[in-house]
């Protein structure tokens, strides 16, 4: 076979592996690449979406991180809810999957109840739940002070609106537990009778049998939980708009982070710099760190995911 046949064929090869791979290729040039280094380019312009762009270097990114009242507060937010509502989530999600797998009778009752919650929109679990959690005339503070207990007032305290959203997400929490419940089923039961046998206690079994064989199940369930808090968006203000008693239309101009910007978060600040105050470039060097920050995020999740399957050891 001659040179030049082999170049032929290696190029028809090369041809046919794109051709295949163009659907893709289309896709990720439409809506992951050309979005991305359009944002890049528009956190080192003054742009409004109305007149052209003009470029003014470093000044959008001094003035995000010098300047803007709303970025560090909206940061702080973000990286709490991220370590505290994920970890939760995950715990509680796994909970209620190993508890319903011990479970002899009824098994199918308490999973739709546990996952019916997951199913209700977002903005109408938020209603409901600020109603629910209402100081004044909510059922759960009406329940807490029967008992003699003091009330926090929720969503309209700083210190209680976070831990407030926090049981918002682990209402609804179904997701997780029906993802756990087909892992811990899969798990080998020859192994369970061994550690029996060996005299293993219930929690050395979790931790030297059940846990090593779901590893990946519950780094997949911190890594999504992760990326989905960092996009935290409906949730927060549909919370804020309610507690405040701002509920105007769209068009209106509504300051996020009610109360004392307390349940701010990045992609907040996104939207509202980008498509209320039409400040493009602050709003792209805020989606850039963003972005940044799930990457770093789950850089470093998954170097830990040898340490994480491996704890059984």
């Amino acid at each position: 076979m001659t040179t030049h046949t082999l170049r032929s064929k290696r190029r028809r090869s090369a041809l046919r592996t794109v051709a295949f791979l163009s659907p893709w290729l289309i896709g990720f040039g439409l809506f992951f690449a050309y979005p991305l280094i359009s944002t890049v380019y528009f956190s080192f312009t003054r742009y409004d979406g109305f007149r052209p762009p003009v470029f003014n270097g470093l000044d959008n990114w001094t003035y995000v991180f010098s300047d803007y009242p709303m970025f560090w507060p909206a940061l702080r937010n973000t990286l709490w809810l991220v370590l505290v509502m994920v970890t939760l989530r995950v715990i509680f999600g796994l909970g209620i999957g190993l508890l319903i797998t011990k479970i002899k009778t009824g098994t199918g009752i308490f999973r739709t109840l546990f996952y019916l919650p997951y199913l209700a929109p977002p903005v109408a679990a938020t209603l409901a739940f600020v109603f629910l959690l209402n100081p004044g005339t909510g059922p759960v503070n009406t329940m807490l002070e029967w008992v003699g207990l003091s009330p926090p007032t929720w969503f309209t305290d700083p210190d209680w609106s976070k831990p407030a959203l926090t049981l918002l997400a682990l209402w609804g929490v179904g997701d997780l537990m029906v993802i756990f419940m087909a892992a811990l089923l899969d798990v080998p039961k020859e192994q369970y009778e061994a550690a029996e046998l060996d005299g293993a206690s219930a929690w050395q079994r979790f931790r030297f049998v059940t846990l090593p064989n779901i590893s990946p199940i519950v780094l997949f369930a911190v890594v999504t939980g992760v990326i989905a808090t960092m996009q935290y968006y409906t949730q927060p203000l549909v919370a804020a708009k309610v507690a405040s008693g701002n509920m105007g239309g769209s068009g209106q101009l509504f300051e996020p982070g009610y109360p004392e910007k307390s349940t701010l978060t990045l992609p907040q600040i996104v939207y509202n710099a980008g498509f209320q105050r039409f400040d493009y470039g602050t709003a792209a060097v805020v989606a850039l760190v963003l972005f940044a920050l799930a990457m770093v995020f789950t850089a470093l999740l998954m170097r830990r995911r040898g340490g994480l399957i491996q704890v059984g050891d």
